[in-house]
């Protein structure tokens, strides 16, 4: 398997496999419901009421990587507001409606959802839910969030942060072992990048939610369902039945906590970010033409300045 970085890497970000990225969505969706997800775009979503901004159509970025959850918990807070579904490759886009169409007799009590992978810009929001951390290009990312959006438009999104899963890391380090997950990006930057992409004042804010979990197999199906390992320098052959083995029982011997009865307990950083699109930078006087023949008349008639 050949390993690709991420082209952005030069901007000071760190590194990730841009050809896994780029199948992540399939591996994800077939792997189960992302309860993190989910759970984090219920907190995002209690956020919404706090922006003071009238909704008319909003859209949900990519939800085969981001969750379900939007479907549900944004439509309440935005009465007859139009939803696009926007998953940027076609494939996606099948599995968006052929999984988040609502039932007929949803139809009835619902405003119509259109589904795309183009991007319009004429959207008053724009919903990505814990996607940033697995772009390839997080900067062209959000260069996309603004050109969906009209001139009075914002985005919010969610990610994970530096201190997700250092419990795991922990474990793969006392082994000797390749990288466990890629690095995460600090939400500083990542306000830094917003004012890159075109947009204004962005608001960056974070938490730590702890999940525990019986045992280490159940640890290891829940984060085959948030993403997958695209570190450069991940290893990338198969593994056998004794390293399984091994990073059972070393998941089982450190993660296991007294504060939480024994418990495995992992610690996820998510970061959320809210900003306006910039305003339109203002049009410069239109430049005078004067042709050559016009300029030395001017001079040879000791004249005018222009």
């Amino acid at each position: 398997m050949s390993v690709s970085d991420s082209p952005e890497k030069n901007q000071g970000l760190p590194a990730i496999d841009a050809r896994a990225a780029a199948h992540v969505a399939r591996k994800i969706s077939r792997s189960g419901e992302p309860w993190l997800h989910d759970e984090v775009a219920r907190r995002m979503s209690a956020r919404l009421p706090l922006i003071r901004h009238t909704t008319r159509h909003w859209v949900n970025w990519a939800p085969r990587v981001g969750g379900r959850a939007a479907q549900s918990l944004i439509p309440p807070l935005f009465a007859n507001a139009r939803q696009t579904v926007l998953q940027p490759e076609p494939l996606d886009l099948q599995w968006a409606m052929k999984t988040l169409a609502p039932r007929w007799w949803q139809r009835f009590f619902t405003t119509k959802v259109d589904y795309s992978t183009d991007i319009f810009q004429e959207a008053d929001l724009v919903w990505c839910n814990m996607q940033l951390h697995m772009a390839p290009a997080p900067l062209a990312l959000m260069q996309s969030w603004s050109r969906a959006l009209n001139q009075q438009g914002h985005v919010m999104f969610s990610c994970l942060g530096p201190d997700s899963m250092r419990e795991l890391r922990g474990v793969f380090a006392e082994q000797d072992w390749p990288p466990a997950h890629q690095a995460f990006t600090d939400m500083h930057d990542w306000g830094d990048m917003l004012l890159q992409a075109g947009f204004a004042q962005p608001i960056m804010d974070m938490e730590h939610i702890t999940l525990t979990y019986a045992s280490a197999e159940d640890l290891l199906r829940e984060l085959r369902t948030l993403g997958r390992n695209l570190h450069p320098q991940r290893f990338t052959g198969l593994r056998g039945r004794t390293w399984h083995e091994r990073l059972l029982r070393g998941l089982q011997a450190k993660l296991s906590s007294p504060a939480h009865q024994g418990r495995l307990a992992v610690t996820f950083e998510v970061i959320y970010g809210h900003a306006f699109k910039a305003p339109a930078a203002s049009k410069r006087d239109t430049p005078t033409m004067v042709s050559l023949e016009d300029m030395k008349k001017m001079l040879s008639s000791g004249g005018k300045t222009l």
